[in-house]
């Protein structure tokens, strides 16, 4: 979104300033995204932010919270200045629960929320009372700095690092393996596949990410039980560089998530040309365009997971994503010109 307001605010030669409460000032210099003379950090200082936040907000006609622990930041700034417009950003699961009641009046002060998928609006409007016509979808997008180098498909010295063989067939899953967050499904994978194991001996299954120790004995045990252990690989964090190389390698991504706000990495799969499979009831849908460009199901039904993977192994061309139809709803100009409507 950066890029994005950036871009815009030359257009249109009005002032930018990107303020961040966690980030140091010295983290600019490292932003391609935007200059560093447009970007303030406070570098966890919460009383200054505050403060400044406030009083900045006189000098500008919209002010964009990132976050919903920002609201009272906007609602202050709304109670001094009742004419400046107030948008909230929704990623999900932090908006679908409901709020007490004084965040919830705080909610109401927001004269848009742009929520990063349909399930999130929905919960929005439904959940809060939320104004419909004020709750705008705003997609997540591709980075605009993400390039296909073309490497090699399945390459030799990747594959050896975790003693893949060339006719394997790889399922990938990049996520952080949390006790907190398990509902993004890895585990119900690891369930489908011992189904089909016997018939599939060639499926192995990647997990990367970085993982706490109580979830990764929680998923070793799972692997012990179902006796799983040469089909499945935990390599732990994997550096941003080394992304593409193993999306590559893989032949299909998968991650039936039940709270997902949106899924940038499902996009991101399609990118470098994998099927996917997400779930059904969450903001998945939309990264997949409701089951246009991959396959949805009931994240809780092990055999629709298990079926789901089956048909991609018989015939994954017919569940290849369509490069057009991903950047035509999911590219950066898209986006660009999605968010100017929704503030404009």
């Amino acid at each position: 979104m950066g890029k994005a307001l950036y871009e815009e605010s030359i257009e249109k030669d009005e002032l930018l300033q990107v303020c961040s409460m966690y980030d140091r000032q010295e983290d600019s210099f490292n932003n391609i995204y935007f200059p560093a003379e447009n970007f303030m950090g406070y570098g966890v200082n919460r009383l200054k932010f505050f403060y400044d936040m406030v009083r900045r907000g006189s000098s500008f006609d919209r002010i964009i919270l990132s976050h919903i622990n920002l609201l009272p930041i906007g609602w202050f700034i709304k109670k001094l200045f009742p004419k400046k417009r107030i948008i909230l950003l929704a990623h999900g699961i932090e908006v679908w629960d409901p709020f007490k009641t004084r965040i919830r009046k705080m909610l109401q002060q927001c004269d848009i929320i742009l929520a990063v998928s349909s399930f999130t609006r929905m919960r929005v409007i439904e959940v809060h009372g939320f104004p419909k016509e004020n709750c705008t979808i705003l997609n997540n997008c591709l980075d605009p700095f993400l390039h296909r180098h073309m490497l090699p498909k399945k390459d030799k010295n990747l594959m050896e690092k975790y003693d893949f063989k060339q006719n394997d067939l790889i399922l990938l899953t990049i996520t952080r393996l949390s006790s907190k967050e398990r509902y993004k499904g890895y585990d119900k994978v690891i369930e489908a596949l011992s189904v089909i194991k016997e018939k599939y001996p060639g499926v192995k299954y990647l997990i990367a990410g970085r993982f706490d120790r109580q979830e990764k004995a929680y998923v070793d045990q799972l692997i012990k039980k179902l006796e799983m252990k040469s089909m499945v690989v935990i390599p732990g964090f994997i550096p941003d560089e080394e992304l593409e190389a193993h999306f590559e390698m893989s032949d299909l991504y998968v991650m039936p998530s039940r709270k997902e706000g949106f899924g940038i990495v499902f996009i991101e799969a399609m990118y470098y040309g994998l099927p996917v499979i997400a779930g059904n009831a969450d903001g998945s849908t939309d990264a997949l365009l409701f089951g246009e460009l991959g396959k949805l199901v009931n994240p809780l039904d092990l055999g629709e997971i298990a079926e789901a993977i089956v048909g991609i192994i018989e015939n994954k061309p017919a569940f290849t994503p369509s490069q057009k139809l991903l950047n035509d709803h999911f590219s950066y100009e898209v986006y660009k010109e999605k968010l100017a409507q929704a503030l404009n």
